[in-house]
């Protein structure tokens, strides 16, 4: 049974485990000065980190179909404090790389926790509580850049680092203390877990549909994430370290998009939300051109954008998750490992293609680039509305998507 401060301890366990990967943003120009390195090696921090949250989505996530939940999310919260504290003390960039890397890769507990609440919640309230995990995983993602950028100013950027590790471990000893046991799902070891991921693919096209819109509108969105300190810390703004992390904080409205989104998919206006988050991801970009063009340099400008564009990727990413998860209620940690890994790596190649943009042709072609996902994003929404009518809304899990 979720209760209400059982669902809260889960949202906040989510936003912790997934802010963690976020500290590094605000971070990056002065990452690059100390360590010495360029900012484009710096930027790839951001890729690497997704790419390392990736893995654990592919190789990690379906194990809560085959362990047992509370066990497992607490043993990731460790490891993923455990990488933390690499950070914390890394003098070279090498070693913060694999910091990172570590941290990214265990930190996927917000993972297996949103699938959780799913199962836990009472039948016809499933969206709510994604919607309010996904909140609170929001909401930590934002209060972590701007965390750490305060805190780097006063303490350097390595103290960033240690303050999520210790919440981490803080973390790890709630979990044990307040998840109830779960039963696991799957039947087979490891590798016949891993490879039923790959039959769900090849069996549901709404889960390879669902998987691309969030893959590429993370992409899109990424490669705001991966620029934004270069654009907001260079001569047009000239922002410090606590001023970028604080523009983080526009992201807010995106938790309250999460539960909006989840609520209109429970009233079965779940496509709606998608096309909406879709057709405004493709419009945020110009109003993020517009904020740092030659014609127009304006702060306030640039944070709006910056909200609308949290705000419709999570219309779009909720949405799809109250699809992904009724289509095969006994193993949703598998499909939600098959989503989020495809989530993540549109996310990766968003940082990739947005920090080659910035270095090729500066914030012009990185608004072009970003532009360019939000009408792929479109596109496959189509796509996906042409199925679900040919399935005719027949199904439950076809009921379930609308």
């Amino acid at each position: 049974m979720l209760t209400r401060s059982l669902l809260l301890v889960m949202a906040v366990a989510t936003g912790l485990t997934v802010g963690g990967n976020y500290v590094n943003q605000p971070l990056l120009d002065a990452i690059a000065a100390d360590l010495g390195v360029g900012q484009g090696r710096a930027a790839s921090l951001v890729t690497l980190s997704q790419v390392s949250y990736g893995l654990g989505l592919l190789l990690v996530v379906p194990l809560g179909d085959l362990l047992e939940r509370r066990r497992l999310l607490t043993v990731l919260a460790v490891l993923a404090a455990a990488g933390h504290a690499v950070c914390a003390v890394a003098p070279t960039y090498a070693v913060l790389a694999v910091g990172t890397a570590v941290a990214g890769l265990f930190s996927v507990a917000a993972q297996v926790l949103v699938p959780f609440a799913a199962e836990l919640a009472e039948p016809g309230r499933e969206g709510r509580a994604v919607g309010t995990v996904m909140s609170g995983l929001l909401v930590g993602a934002l209060l972590a850049r701007s965390v750490s950028g305060a805190l780097a100013e006063v303490a350097g950027w390595h103290a960033p680092y240690v303050l999520v590790a210790a919440g981490l471990l803080v973390l790890a000893l709630v979990l044990h203390r307040r998840l109830p046991r779960s039963a696991p799902q799957a039947v087979g070891g490891y590798a016949a877990t891993l490879a039923s991921g790959a039959r769900l693919v090849r069996e549901l096209p709404r889960l390879r549909t669902r998987a691309l819109l969030g893959g590429l509108g993370f992409a899109g969105v990424s490669v705001l994430f991966a620029t934004s300190t270069f654009v907001l810390a260079g001569p047009r703004f000239g922002f410090s370290e606590l001023q970028i992390g604080l523009v983080g904080l526009a992201g807010v409205a995106g938790a309250l998009v999460a539960q909006a989104a989840g609520r209109m998919a429970d009233a079965g206006r779940g496509q709606l939300a998608t096309g909406l988050g879709a057709g405004g991801l493709v419009l945020t970009w110009g109003v993020l051109y517009l904020s740092a063009s030659p014609w127009l340099t304006s702060v306030a400008v640039f944070v709006l954008g910056f909200l609308l564009a949290d705000a419709f990727l999570q219309a779009v990413h909720v949405s799809n998750q109250n699809v992904v998860y009724p289509l095969r209620p006994q193993a949703r940690s598998r499909l939600n490992s098959v989503y989020m890994t495809t989530y993540f790596a549109g996310g990766a190649l968003g940082s990739a293609v947005g920090s080659a943009a910035w270095s090729a042709g500066g914030w012009a072609a990185v608004a072009a680039v970003g532009a360019g996902f939000g009408v792929l994003v479109v596109a496959v929404w189509l796509l996906d509305l042409r199925l679900e009518r040919r399935a005719g809304a027949l199904s439950p899990a076809a009921a379930g998507s609308r």
